[in-house]
């Protein structure tokens, strides 16, 4: 059972990779996939070297044929043969012929339930009879038996891998696009791997939707202990960019369950040289395992919370804030012309500055003592304030509060005051349990005032992404459990304030609760990218980043592509060397175009279906 405000890691059973075990016994292990094609022999080694050089403790390859599959022998000689040891993994799609071979010269093979029996997901709306249903569940086990039988001889471990976007159409007839038809893909496999009383499993659930990926992994940790399964974990939210809105993403869906003791190998999937992985994937994990032997919460989760489907909790709305209004942001600054365009708070704390600029555009939050009753301003109460709170007229009131600080206390002014938004702080090493068991207080005492999350950081401009991948850690859990109506970010040091408006910007976009600028759904890249990935995005951005609310898929294959873009209005798929593909939402629009055409194609389509529909 997942203690929801204290960090305790979940534990599982050891699973030997070559000298770099996994499970909860052992440190959270970091690593990364190469992008070279695996029959490059050295290219592969030097790019191995660089990600064990950056602190990577596995390497995974694609494996896409035998060939790949029989290189990997010459790739790991390489790296032997220079005191290497880092265990190896490849990666399998489509060909399960291919899985034995590279179990025999690997450390790990990741398969993926999608695709090692059943064919390319075609989104036809299939339906199977319990009868052949049975039947295509034992061509399962028969195909993979053999496989667990090379693992044994070899020493090898398996990953059962289960991608979103590659669910078979055997699984979405009779799951649907649904967390639990994800959980049963991977069931599927391992009640086999459980039966054969083979242990050497890692399992992942990816999906470049965050909050899709979040209650996927929670529904399957559940599953598998109704089942007395207790294997390692790998985590990562695929397709997740590259740049901020990337690492943004990653710490979001990564940090939600590493906070709840969820995780024992994470890779963060960027869409730049995998060596730049490693950094964002390490700091993530020490930072969160920091919470270790963090001072006790004594809480209790609201008895209708929901932990496996949360709901956004039901508050009132107070002016823009609750109810069915969006996230909102909150920043300190003395001068709201500093934010231009679609990138600016909803409101600005000035403290002790009263505005002269106050309007429906310029809400500002000042301290409650200086407060004078200026429309579009209004006032913010520490707790020692609250006995003053009933003497002030404002039609909305902000007051911090932390958990268990003058519980009655506070408890009796929110029931008195509807009209006040808590701003909830915390002291304690686990901000984020802590900032749950606030909320989850409200609403068992049945308050519902809204809850805006305050979170601090010290970080200079120089580590700006640090400041961005812990904001993100801090409010993934709170935000995929649906207990956020607003983020407060702050920084003691010279990160400008409208860099940290936009971090929290983009932290909600990440986890689906607003949207203030175009996504990108971009793979990172590995030996099947049929096109130069990195600067066809950064093409693809500069044409298309004004476009506000738009997401598009950039993918290098066609393995997930369709199926892990299946929410973006747009997609650009690799469809053979030199060649790409063109989508509207799950509908191939346009086939094999010459890359070089291929971007300027794109706009034509985004342009064209706009116009239809605005006219």
């Amino acid at each position: 059972m997942t203690d929801l405000f204290n960090y305790h890691r979940r534990q599982t059973i050891d699973v030997e990779i070559g000298d770099t075990p996994l499970g909860s016994n052992y440190p959270i292990r970091v690593q990364s996939m190469a992008t070279v094609s695996t029959n490059d022999t050295e290219g592969c080694v030097a790019q191995a070297r660089r990600i064990i050089e950056a602190g990577g403790e596995y390497v995974r390859f694609t494996t896409q044929g035998v060939r790949e599959a029989e290189n990997m022998r010459l790739i790991r000689e390489g790296l032997r043969s220079e005191g290497i040891t880092t265990p190896l993994v490849a990666d399998v799609h489509f060909n399960a012929r291919v899985a034995d071979v590279a179990a025999c010269n690997t450390e790990k093979v990741r398969i993926n339930p999608g695709n090692y029996v059943d064919p390319a997901r075609t989104f036809r709306q299939l339906v199977y009879t319990d009868e052949e249903y049975e039947q295509e569940i034992k061509k399962i086990e028969n195909r993979l038996l053999p496989l667990l039988d090379i693992c044994r001889e070899h020493h090898t471990a398996l990953r059962i891998g289960v991608n979103h976007g590659s669910l078979s159409d055997r699984i979405m007839s009779r799951y649907g696009d649904t967390p639990e038809g994800i959980v049963e893909s991977c069931m599927e496999f391992l009640r086999i791997c459980q039966r054969e009383k083979f242990q050497n499993v890692v399992i992942s659930i990816k999906a470049s939707n965050t909050v899709v990926m979040v209650r996927s992994m929670r529904l399957l940790v559940a599953q598998m202990e109704k089942e007395d399964m207790h294997y390692p974990l790998h985590l990562g939210v695929t397709e997740a960019g590259e740049g901020e809105d990337g690492r943004i993403k990653s710490a979001v869906g990564i940090g939600a369950l590493l906070a709840d003791g969820i995780g024992d190998t994470v890779r963060v999937s960027l869409s730049e040289e995998p060596e730049r992985e490693i950094p964002v994937a390490r700091h993530l994990v020490d930072y969160i395992t920091q919470h270790q032997g963090h001072e006790p919460i004594n809480a209790q989760p609201y008895e209708k919370f929901n932990f496996l489907s949360p709901e956004r909790r039901v508050t009132q709305s107070i002016e823009q804030i609750g109810g069915n209004h969006v996230p909102v942001v909150i920043t300190t600054d003395n001068n709201y012309d500093n934010y231009q365009g679609d990138i600016r708070p909803d409101y600005v704390y000035s403290g002790q500055d009263i505005p002269s600029d106050a309007g429906a555009d310029k809400r500002y939050i000042v301290d409650f003592d200086q407060y004078d009753g200026t429309p579009f301003t209004y006032p913010l109460f520490p707790h020692t304030a609250m006995p003053l709170i009933g003497q002030v007229k404002s039609p909305m009131k902000f007051l911090i509060l932390q958990y268990g600080v003058g519980t009655e206390e506070y408890l009796a002014c929110l029931r008195k005051h509807p009209e006040i938004v808590v701003i909830c702080v915390s002291r304690n090493k686990n901000t984020t349990g802590e900032h749950r068991a606030l909320v989850h207080q409200l609403a068992a005492e049945g308050l519902s005032n809204p809850v805006v999350h305050f979170v601090g950081y010290a970080h200079s401009l120089q580590e700006k992404s640090l400041l961005q991948i812990e904001a993100a850690a801090d409010m993934g859990a709170l935000m995929i459990d649906g207990l956020t109506d607003g983020l407060w970010l702050a920084n003691e040091g010279d990160i400008p304030s409208t860099d940290i408006a936009e971090t929290a910007l983009g932290i909600l976009q990440a986890a689906r609760l607003r949207t203030s600028k175009t996504e990108y759904i971009s793979c990172p890249g590995c030996g099947r990218t049929l096109y130069d990935l990195q600067s066809t995005i950064a093409k693809i951005k500069e044409a298309t980043r004004h476009m506000k609310g738009l997401k598009i898929g950039i993918m290098g294959c066609i393995v997930n592509g369709p199926g892990e873009m299946a929410d973006a209005d747009f997609g650009y798929v690799g469809a053979g060397p030199g060649k790409v593909s063109l989508y509207h939402r799950k509908q191939c629009v346009e086939k094999n175009i010459p890359e070089e055409q291929a971007v300027e194609r794109l706009l034509q389509l985004i342009n064209s279906t706009q116009s239809n529909t605005t006219s």
